[in-house]
């Protein structure tokens, strides 16, 4: 039986220190801010991080260099077979596709499997802790990755920002737009099934946000996911920016409309992070292993 590691980026939520516990590779991600580079949880934590953004400055996100990529692949495969790689969606960054590309190599065919299943944040750490299951099982690394991209669109992420600056800031809302939405209290629902970040609704009012993030959820759960939306058969996750003091506060509303869901809850991936700024929150869930 061939010996696989599970491999993700930072995007997944699994920090450097959890890693070992969730029995997986975690490949910090690189950011830019104002000209230097930091990479997460490594010299830059969710901390300074938000410090950095909150005080003005130029934050850039970044896939990982090639040359990292594959010295990292390369110290992973002295010790195992094959890896199976799973990084945030190629919807929302180029790692994917560089990774992908690299993974036909002469070194990588066979022993590397790059796999787009199209999460992020708590569904992206779900994914991984499937697949080393998996591998656990005695899954081969083909195996693994056919089986995520079987059922990477079995996942659902609902996000409602507290601000729309950073979204003017990236050039997504007008100055003009972000300005009356400020006055009007105008706080965005985005929504991730599978391939981007999508717009979704626009509520008046972090209470009518909560709202519309739970009822998204639930239609979901008569709709899209009804086949398998019990407690035994799906993930219900949450995620949040910067104030973890209103994400406790908001998990207490999902569960009571969520009755006998247990529910994990993760900051919010920097990668997005810094496109949609501080005080955001989300309700996010994914069908369970159904395989072994």
């Amino acid at each position: 039986m061939k010996k696989v590691a599970i491999s993700t980026d930072s995007n997944s939520g699994i920090t450097q220190s959890q890693a070992n516990e969730c029995k997986a590779f975690v490949l910090p991600m690189p950011f830019t801010i104002n000209g230097v580079t930091y990479f997460e949880d490594i010299d830059l934590s969710q901390k300074e991080f938000y410090e950095k953004l909150m005080t003005g400055a130029e934050i850039r996100t970044s896939q990982p260099n090639p040359g990292d990529l594959m010295e990292y692949w390369n110290k992973i495969l002295k010790d195992y077979d094959e890896v199976v790689h799973i990084p945030m969606s190629s919807g929302l960054s180029a790692s994917c596709e560089t990774a992908t590309t690299l993974a036909w190599q002469e070194d990588y065919v066979g022993r590397v499997h790059v796999v787009d299943n199209q999460r992020i944040s708590v569904t992206l750490r779900q994914a991984v802790l499937d697949a080393v299951a998996l591998a656990e099982a005695g899954w081969g690394g083909e195996q693994i990755k056919d089986y995520l991209l079987k059922v990477k669109l079995d996942s659902s992420i609902y996000i409602m920002l507290d601000t729309l600056k950073y979204l003017k800031k990236g050039g997504r809302v007008t100055p003009a737009g972000a300005a009356l939405g400020a006055i009007l209290n105008i706080k965005p629902v985005l929504q991730i099934q599978g391939e981007k970040l999508d717009a979704y609704a626009k509520v008046r009012g972090t209470k009518q946000g909560r709202t519309t993030l739970i009822e998204a959820m639930k239609k979901d759960f008569e709709g899209r996911f009804k086949e398998f939306a019990t407690p035994e058969k799906i993930w219900l996750a949450m995620a949040y920016t910067y104030d973890r003091e209103a994400a406790e506060e908001f998990k207490e509303e999902v569960m009571q409309a969520f009755p006998g869901y247990s529910i994990h809850m993760d900051p919010l991936s920097l990668s997005v992070s810094c496109h949609i700024g501080p005080g955001a929150l989300a309700v996010a869930s994914c069908k369970k292993l159904d395989c072994l």
